[in-house]
């Protein structure tokens, strides 16, 4: 520990988290109790709701562990399977992370109480993971990105079920509301007839990945309850530390059951993994350095831009232009995070 760090505790206060975290892991709250417990957030989030709870989460994809650049390079790679990238990204994250937990001297396996929602904040956060991996390779990046905005919306939820949390008619106006933007989307055909206008892919692999993608945000959402429920209680490095470990063992279990095991042939695919997992990174050490110098509000209006290069990067390097279909649901999915976000904004600063 620093000197900083030691200060703090003999003082009596909570230790700050680390400046730069693996995921974004800054506590976005509104003020809440001094009692009240806090939890850092994960990969696949960027906060949990509760008493001091992360409106961020409620108003952004910050609970997504995609990165625009990084699911470029998921959809770019062609002979590697999404759970065998997910596999190497566990692994990169473990490289970064079992030197975070020695110098920390916080261990490997956790408080015994715990144990059991470190478990399965691991399982959950990694099979989000692995689905969206997968949205991506399926259908298009647009459409995927998108739905993972509706991550929020099954938090609220899932937060007033199992946490009794407060849950406002503003909030189940914003769920209705992203809900139209997924229905646009995916475009079932007890409601669309068989339109597939706009896609590159048949509708039933268009279908398998929309049901992917909105596994992603209930996995994802679940993941947000179970951090919320641990508090700060588990060391942040630790749930990581479970979340790659449990994510690299359920990769390897898959790969053999499905048989898509195989090493990248091609030098290409082994860059973009590579990069895969350093943008992935990156992409979580901006966000929580952002959200160090700049209030959640204005960070998670520009979170939304995610979808913004997701359109870019699907007309550019897919060629590949999103239906009016795509353009109407994201403009609900995304005016919803966006009101979310500015409503909770002004409350916050009231």
């Amino acid at each position: 520990m620093g000197p900083q760090e030691s200060a703090q505790e003999r003082a009596g206060e909570p230790a700050e988290e680390p400046a730069e975290l693996l995921e974004s892991g800054l506590q976005l709250t509104d003020p809440a109790p001094s009692n009240a417990s806090e939890e850092p957030a994960d990969a696949e989030a960027a906060g949990a709701p509760g008493g001091g709870r992360c409106w961020l989460c409620r108003s952004s994809p910050c609970c997504s562990s995609a990165e625009p650049v990084g699911s470029l390079f998921v959809k770019k790679v062609q002979d590697v399977h999404a759970v065998e990238i997910s596999a190497f990204r566990c692994v990169f994250q473990m490289l970064v992370i079992i030197p975070c937990l020695i110098y920390r001297k916080t261990g490997f396996i956790g408080p015994k109480d715990h144990r059991i929602f470190l478990i399965l904040r691991g399982v959950l956060g990694s099979t989000a993971m692995i689905l969206i991996y997968y949205a991506f390779q399926t259908t298009s990046l647009a459409d995927a990105t998108v739905i993972t905005f509706s991550c929020p919306v099954f938090t609220s939820l899932f937060a007033w079920i199992f946490l009794k949390e407060k849950y406002s008619l503003w909030d189940a106006f914003f769920t209705l509301f992203t809900i139209t933007g997924v229905i646009l989307i995916v475009r079932p055909p007890f409601l669309f007839g068989s339109d597939t206008s706009g896609m590159e892919e048949s509708y039933s692999v268009h279908l398998k990945g929309m049901i992917a993608a909105i596994g992603h945000a209930v996995f994802a959402a679940l993941t947000l309850v179970i951090l919320r429920k641990m508090g700060k209680s588990v060391d942040y490095f630790l749930t990581i530390w479970y979340y790659v470990v449990l994510g690299l063992a359920e990769s390897i279990i898959v790969l053999f059951i499905i048989g898509e095991w195989s090493l990248p042939y091609c030098g290409l695919d082994r860059l973009f993994l590579i990069l895969i997992g350093f943008f992935g990174l990156g992409g979580q050490v901006f966000l929580t350095k952002a959200l160090q110098i700049e209030k959640a509000g204005p960070v998670a209006l520009m979170k939304t831009m995610d979808v913004v290069f997701a359109f870019i990067f699907q007309i550019v390097f897919f060629n590949d232009i999103p239906s009016w279909w795509t353009v109407g649901g994201a403009f609900c999915v995304v005016a919803s995070s966006a009101g979310a976000a500015i409503r909770r904004w002004f409350q916050s600063s009231k």
